[in-house]
This record gives C-alpha cells, sequence and structure tokens, in this order.
C-alpha cells in the first residue's frame, strides 16, 4: 500500500503510532478520534494514503466501499442502533486537517440541522 513518510494517519496505518484501534479490515482502520464531537467519535481511514474521498473514490471504489462497510461494523458494534452520521471533510477551508482521506462516524446523541 502507498504511504506517506510525513502523514500521521499513514504511521497509524504502518504501526509506527498505535491510535485505539475499534475495528480494522484488509483495506482500511478505524480508531477514536482524540478530539471527539460527539460520544462516539470514530476515523475510518484507507490503508492507503490518499488526500480525501473523493481522489480515493477516483483510485478505487472497492476502498471506498469497503470505509462504509467497515463504518456499519463499527455503529453496530458502538450500539448506534442504526442512528449515526457519517462525513467526509475535504480541504482547509471544510476543517480537515489531515490530508489523508478519512470518514468520521459520529454517534450517542441527537443531531440538529443544520450542523453546528
Amino acid at each position: 500500500m502507498d504511504t506517506s513518510d510525513d502523514c500521521l494517519f499513514c504511521r497509524f496505518t504502518t504501526g509506527d503510532l498505535a491510535p485505539d484501534v475499534v475495528a480494522e479490515s484488509e483495506l482500511s482502520l478505524a480508531f477514536r478520534d482524540i478530539n471527539p464531537q460527539a460520544p462516539t467519535h470514530v476515523l475510518v481511514i484507507p490503508r492507503r494514503h490518499v488526500p480525501n474521498a473523493v481522489a480515493l473514490a477516483r483510485a478505487d471504489a472497492g476502498e471506498i466501499a469497503d470505509l462504509f462497510d467497515l463504518a456499519g461494523k463499527v455503529a453496530d458494534a458502538e450500539g448506534l442502533g442504526g442512528h449515526y452520521r457519517t462525513v467526509f471533510n475535504t480541504g482547509s477551508g471544510a476543517q480537515q486537517t489531515v490530508f489523508h482521506a478519512h470518514l468520521h462516524v459520529l454517534g450517542g446523541r441527537e443531531f440538529t440541522w443544520p450542523p453546528g
């Protein structure tokens, strides 16, 4: 798998750093966010380095499908009962701070619309 030496999330996938892993598959890794925005806040990332969700979808639709499959398994394991939010932030203007594609799985509280 392609990784980047200066990417925090790549260091998680290679084992150089150990996040609080909650689930994994051959293609994806899920771990708890260090700054949770909900009682359940898990990030699901591809093991391969790609900067955002669109780049991942263009590179391999199977990998993005695997992210969502693992996100569903995480939601089930966390007891979210089918009530959760999945979010990709793309670009710094959307608050993406680590430029390795990652899907947020948020749950365990009521969400409002618009988000805020």
